[in-house]
């Protein structure tokens, strides 16, 4: 179960209503970001441990067949998702942290990721400042 905690409180455990499974990262997320998911209590599968090199739609495609949101810095997957159609039923987390430090971009994904419990059914933009939700499209024949 995912832990959600808050500013006040020790972490609680909660059920989660999602049917997603944990998250998938893009390559592009670099291994600190996995790790600290990790350590966190996140189940994360990383696209470079288990299929390194692979396109995009196969990512995606991936990330929907085992119910995992995905995880990625790499823009083009909106347009996957909103302009060529493709289904993404679990979800898309677009990470737009401007950061050479690959710690301080892990610590940056764990704090975006540990505030919201909903990142399944939408593409979302995590930035510096906030984080913008997007209700995915219907899938076909949905």
């Amino acid at each position: 179960m995912p832990q959600r905690r808050s500013k006040n409180s020790a972490s609680i455990q909660r059920p989660r209503a999602d049917p997603w499974e944990g998250f998938s990262a893009n390559e592009n997320v670099p291994g600190a970001a996995v790790a600290a998911l990790r350590a966190a209590g996140h189940d994360v599968a990383w696209i470079r441990d288990s299929s390194p090199g692979i396109r995009d739609e196969l990512v995606l495609a991936r990330a929907r067949a085992e119910g995992r949101v995905l995880l990625t810095f790499d823009k083009g997957f909106g347009e996957l998702v909103f302009g060529a159609g493709r289904a993404a039923s679990a979800g898309v987390v677009l990470l737009r942290v401007n950061c050479d430090n690959p710690e301080v971009v892990a610590r940056r994904v764990v704090s975006s990721i540990g505030l919201r419990e909903d990142w399944s059914a939408h593409f979302s933009v995590v930035d510096e400042e906030r984080i913008r939700m997007s209700p995915l499209p219907a899938l076909p024949g949905a």
